[in-house]
């Protein structure tokens, strides 16, 4: 698999609660790439949380940093990064997207208001009906992640093991297409 990826990033998008650093970790381990959560990142450059970025700074500086984080990992090889939710709304970032394989994990909102209904780490979650507004950002998003080059539905009970099992199935089919391309 390593042979095949020839060392390109993989970049893991997606809604929050999808499970990008959860899997990320896992492929990372599975494929010997480093791996990377641009969020950790701009939390440990900005010395703040991301609630804190939001509240003192708000979502542009959030997105800047973000920016930021993003062209500096493109640079590197090797390296398994679980992005942040909205990182795909800036044309920007796909330039460097692009620099290695986009996988959209996809989730249905059911399942990730399971997972985030205790988190109170989001900022774009602090709303009266959480569900709503997730559902209204996935809309928001969707043609976005639609662009990925590899789409991962992930599916009740599904565990994130077999999940990372599944891109790594998936990758050789989406590299072959790509090289035939050129």
């Amino acid at each position: 698999m390593n042979d095949l990826l020839k060392g390109i990033n993989v970049f893991l998008i997606g809604m929050m609660g999808a499970g990008k650093t959860t899997v990320g970790g896992l492929l990372a381990s599975e494929l010997g790439y480093g791996f990377c959560d641009t969020d950790a990142l701009i939390e440990q450059i900005a010395g703040k949380t991301i609630n804190e970025i939001f509240a003192e700074d708000g979502e542009e500086t959030f997105r800047q940093l973000e920016t930021q984080v993003l062209s500096q990992l493109s640079a590197y090889q090797q390296l398994i990064v679980a992005t942040g939710g909205g990182i795909v709304l800036k044309p920007q970032n796909w330039s460097y997207l692009h620099y290695g394989l986009v996988v959209w994990l996809d989730v249905p909102v059911a399942m990730l208001i399971e997972r985030l209904q205790e988190d109170t780490t989001r900022p774009l979650l602090q709303k009266p009906d959480p569900a709503l507004e997730l559902q209204k950002i996935l809309d928001q998003r969707r043609s976005l992640y639609e662009l990925a080059d590899l789409h991962i539905c992930e599916d009740f009970g599904e565990t994130p093991p077999q999940i990372a099992s599944r891109v790594i199935t998936e990758i050789p089919k989406v590299i072959k297409k790509s090289t035939q391309k050129n």
